[in-house]
């Protein structure tokens, strides 16, 4: 039922922590923690290096269970760099269906702030873009999954504040934080996290600055993950992206039906061209675009992530 106060402290929450390096199939888990192999990051030489771990819900007072995997991680010399993500999960239950459209009000409201407080970096917003006003409207519509999401290409599905998180494990997602192996670093952006879905679900408004939000809530106005340095080269792929996808949508459509482009960049005999398909399967195709018209010079040996 909303609205109605519940201690932050006593919200369960999940978190999803991006690293590159170290020796994830060999990592020691404790019990209920998951160890994703298959991510999207990659080294500072652009190779696929990615790896998530993820926990299982934990209450507040079980949040030193991050500290030991987190010190395990270390020791296996993970690290983080520009492509990695922190991102929390907070258990929404005590409010159920009825949080959604409060949420999608309150991101509206103060999603600018709280992206601010969190310090993302500029090519992480790709991954988070801002719930929008046709993103409500589509959901007073039709009061779905679907309607929480962004169209368009598959990384800027899920919006910063992620309500659709609800229907897939009954949490809303806060997607906004840089990476990080720090312990109170990590810490405080799950507490400013509760902090914010506690208010949301008391029914309280929420200021748009940054500075008058985290008083607002009782969080901290710094310490977060700063933002990690983007390489040129990295940056230039971005480009290269944005440059393309005019370009090759139709072709993708006809490869592909319902495709959409994951990310492009440049090998020896073409242009490499990732699509997504539903169910997160990546299918490369290395383009060649000659004079009058693009030309398929092979498809890779076998779907990308799936």
């Amino acid at each position: 039922m909303w609205p109605q106060h519940v201690q932050w402290n006593e919200l369960r929450f999940g978190v999803e922590i991006e690293f590159i390096g170290g020796r994830p199939a060999e990592l020691e888990l404790l019990p209920g923690w998951v160890m994703a192999l298959d991510e999207e990051q990659i080294d500072d030489a652009g190779e696929p290096s990615g790896s998530e771990l993820q926990t299982p819900p934990l209450a507040w007072a079980e949040r030193d269970q991050l500290r030991v995997m987190l010190a395990r991680l270390r020791e296996q010399g993970a690290r983080m760099n520009w492509s990695c993500g922190l991102h929390v999960h907070v258990g929404i239950e005590p409010w159920g269906e009825a949080m959604i459209l409060p949420l999608v009000e309150a991101a509206l409201a103060c999603q600018d702030a709280l992206q601010a407080l969190l310090r993302t970096s500029k090519e992480r917003l790709f991954y988070c873009p801002p719930v929008t006003e046709a993103v409500r409207d589509a959901y007073l519509r039709s009061p779905r999954r679907e309607s929480l999401c962004r169209t368009g290409r598959p990384q800027s599905h899920r919006c910063g504040i992620n309500a659709a998180a609800w229907y897939d494990n009954g949490t809303v997602e806060i997607r906004y934080a840089n990476g990080t192996l720090a312990d109170d670093e990590i810490m405080r952006v799950v507490e400013l996290c509760l902090r914010f879905a506690a208010a949301v679900g008391e029914g309280r408004r929420l200021p748009a600055t940054p500075g008058e939000l985290a008083a607002a809530l009782g969080a901290v106005p710094d310490g977060y993950p700063p933002p990690i340095p983007v390489p040129r080269w990295y940056r230039e792929r971005l480009w290269l992206e944005d440059a393309l996808l005019p370009i090759v949508e139709g072709m993708i459509g006809r490869l592909l039906p319902r495709g959409e482009l994951h990310h492009a960049l440049p090998v020896e005999d073409g242009i490499l061209v990732a699509i997504e398909q539903g169910g997160g399967n990546l299918y490369s195709y290395v383009l060649k675009p000659p004079a009058d018209c693009w030309q398929i010079v092979r498809q890779a040996d076998k779907p990308a992530g799936s």
